[in-house]
């Protein structure tokens, strides 16, 4: 008897730790957020300009990163929040967007100097190849106007957002919007 019971903790033992060894570490630990769908801005001087925009796959959310030449983090002024529609800057014109719920991603820096292109990605409908992430559903380049520049981000649901400002690299900063991929 002692033999079947020592057997059984060996292959309970082992399929323990299999288990635990395929398991990544945000399914092994909740992903906590704070975070709410409600929107967040930060009205300042705004400045500099727009050079690319880029997105990347964390465990617990999608993250979009806009980066920012020539302007302090502190001086950084943006508008992010869900709407009916992303607009495009300049004409109005709507900007159809895959997924269940838009975030529009404002900053008041233009993606333009002295009228060259900073930014300017080959297809506007997708700025960045998100296919594969588990939250963002597209990125599209809703234009640069009048020292404002939007981005519209398809999401999969209205899902929590948080959005930080960095510093760097160089004398620039970052945007960051990160979507957490459930409640």
């Amino acid at each position: 008897m002692s033999t079947i019971r020592t057997r059984a903790a060996v292959v309970l033992t082992a399929a323990t730790a299999a288990l635990g060894a395929t398991l990544s570490p945000a399914s092994a630990a909740a992903c906590g957020t704070a975070w709410g769908s409600l929107p967040e801005a930060l009205a300042d001087r705004g400045g500099g300009t727009l050079d690319d925009v880029r997105a990347g796959r964390h465990d617990c959310y999608d993250r979009l990163v806009l980066d920012l030449d020539g302007i302090d983090a502190a001086d950084v002024s943006y508008d992010v929040r869900y709407v009916g529609r992303v607009a495009q800057d300049g004409s109005g014109r709507p900007v159809p967007l895959r997924g269940a719920a838009d975030l529009q991603v404002v900053v008041h820096t233009p993606a333009y100097d002295d009228g060259t292109a900073t930014y300017d990605p080959r297809v506007d409908a997708e700025a960045v190849a998100v296919g594969g992430y588990r939250t963002f559903r597209q990125v599209a380049w809703a234009q640069s106007f009048e020292g404002r520049s939007t981005v519209g981000l398809g999401v999969r649901a209205r899902l929590p957002f948080r959005v930080t400002v960095l510093d760097g690299p160089g004398d620039g900063a970052r945007l960051v919007v990160d979507v957490a991929h459930t409640w």
